[in-house]
């Protein structure tokens, strides 16, 4: 999965970027109402121990 199919997927699910400053973008889940990570490398593949972490932040099943 590429990240902007997870960006999709987390936004329609209601997560959003809170803060592009930095190295990585910050996102918000309001599901589990944690902030986490997520790449900007739109069209490059997620890595299985990406994805579980993004998941598991997230409250989405990608």
């Amino acid at each position: 999965m590429k990240y902007s199919e997870v960006e999709r997927k987390l936004k329609k699910r209601g997560c959003y970027c809170c803060d592009s400053n930095g190295n990585h973008p910050m996102w918000f889940s309001p599901i589990t109402g944690k902030e986490f990570q997520l790449g900007h490398h739109k069209s490059q593949e997620v890595k299985s121990g990406t994805l579980r972490s993004i998941e598991r932040e997230s409250g989405v099943k990608l």
